[in-house]
């Protein structure tokens, strides 16, 4: 029998972490309030993390809370401080961006599981030995990370491999762009002392989507060449690769989508979980046909929210009030 790979589903409300443990997810990321790279109502507080936590621990399963934005020196206490908290409320696993941060926390508390997130843009094995040395024990491959690079990281690096079967890859790279920052970006100070700076999802985890705007080329003289060119910045949905990733021994298998419907989550963990186990029950055997027409439905449903939202977000960077 072929090895399981851990299913790993988002988590942006106590509703959607119910449904996604509940429709087979192994474990559950969930942003902390203020420190991940969604905004806020796609984030949740310390009563409602260790209320997830309890519903994840009473099923035998994991919930992972991500700190995974870019703090400023004076932040680090305060860190800290909500760190120890949820440690103290029997929290163990943590998404980080810093590598700094993944180091003070291992130190404070060394039976802590700390992976490094997509932020960190993890692209070869030097990346991934760099956060192992930092303390992490996982990695999450870039998404346009090709399979013979997971192969070597998973040779050479001696980290667990996390990657994006539904996700979007970005205009450039994730945790690297700065578009939608440089168009606008505002800040303000929340009640705990925490910075955040929106249109930075490094910073402030709100990303505005100026990549998916309606774009002109123009040539060298200024002269217009084209109208509504669209950047390469694509969602996705990988169902095909799910066999080899498997085979290739990646450990975790993720789904984003903290901002995306509680029902629809729900729709597309139950489909990767029953995937994934036939996969493994019969892999000679496992055909993938009778699971795209199934997946079609979920993709068509996906994409309608996504352009709802992204229409949203890209009018805020405009100047409008948020919908």
């Amino acid at each position: 029998m072929t090895s399981m790979a851990e299913l790993l589903a988002s988590g942006g409300s106590m509703e959607m972490v119910r449904a996604a443990f509940d429709n087979g997810a192994d474990a559950v990321y969930v942003g902390a309030r203020g420190w991940s790279r969604r905004r806020a109502q796609y984030e949740m507080d310390d009563a409602a993390i260790v209320q997830a936590a309890r519903y994840a621990r009473s099923s035998g399963k994991i919930l992972r809370v991500a700190f995974n934005t870019l703090p400023a020196s004076s932040e680090v206490q305060l860190f800290l401080a909500r760190a120890d908290a949820l440690y103290g409320a029997g929290v163990r696993d943590f998404i980080l961006t810093d590598p700094g941060l993944m180091m003070a926390l291992k130190h404070r508390h060394p039976d802590t599981i700390l992976h490094a997130s997509v932020g960190c843009t993890i692209i070869n094995v030097q990346d991934a030995l760099f956060y192992k040395e930092a303390g992490a024990s996982q990695v999450v491959a870039e998404c346009r990370m090709g399979k013979g690079t997971m192969r070597k990281i998973k040779e050479e690096a001696g980290v667990g491999l996390e990657v994006l079967v539904h996700a979007t890859t970005c205009y450039t790279l994730l945790g690297r762009c700065t578009m939608s920052s440089y168009t606008k970006q505002g800040h303000l100070v929340d009640e705990r002392g925490k910075d955040h700076f929106p249109g930075s999802p490094n910073r402030g985890g709100l990303c505005y989507r100026i990549c998916l705007s309606d774009w002109d080329m123009v040539g060298p003289a200024g002269e217009l060449e084209a109208s509504g060119v669209e950047l390469p910045n694509r969602a996705y949905f990988l169902a095909d690769d799910i066999p080899d990733l498997i085979d290739l021994g990646v450990d975790t298998i993720k789904i984003q989508g903290r901002e995306y419907s509680v029902p629809l989550v729900g729709r597309m963990v139950r489909f990767y979980r029953e995937l994934i186990d036939a996969c493994v029950k019969d892999r000679a055997g496992f055909r993938m046909e009778p699971w795209r027409e199934r997946m079609a439905g979920i993709v068509a449903d996906r994409d309608t929210e996504r352009r709802e939202k992204t229409a949203g977000l890209i009018s805020e960077g405009e100047g409008n009030p948020p919908h």
